[in-house]
C-alpha cells in the first residue's frame, strides 16, 4: 500500500437522535444518525404493513387464497392460465 494516500482508520461512535451510541470503526470519529436499530420500528417489532397501491390483493389474485379487509376474510377468484401449447393454437 502507498504511503499518505490512506485516510485513518479508528475507533468511532455512532450517535443516535434517540441517544443511543454504538461503538465501531470507520475514519470518522463521530457519526450522527437520525435512526438506529433499537428505535427503527422495524427492529422494535411496530412495523406496520402498509398496503401500498393493492400489492396484498394482487399477490391473493395471482397465487390465490384468502386475504382480510376489514373484517371477515373473503375468497378470491383464481382465473385459469393458459398452457403455452393452448395459446400457440390460437
Amino acid at each position: 500500500m502507498k504511503k499518505g494516500i490512506h485516510p485513518n482508520y479508528g475507533p468511532a461512535t455512532i450517535r443516535c437522535t434517540c441517544g443511543n451510541a454504538i461503538e465501531t470503526w470507520s475514519t470518522k470519529k463521530e457519526i450522527h444518525v437520525e435512526i438506529c436499530s433499537a428505535c427503527h420500528p422495524f427492529f422494535t417489532g411496530q412495523h406496520k404493513l402498509v398496503d401500498t397501491a393493492g400489492r396484498i390483493e394482487k399477490f391473493a389474485k395471482k397465487f390465490g387464497g384468502k386475504i382480510s379487509t376489514k373484517g371477515e376474510a373473503k375468497p378470491i377468484k383464481i382465473r385459469e392460465r393458459k398452457t403455452k401449447k393452448e395459446t400457440l393454437k390460437k
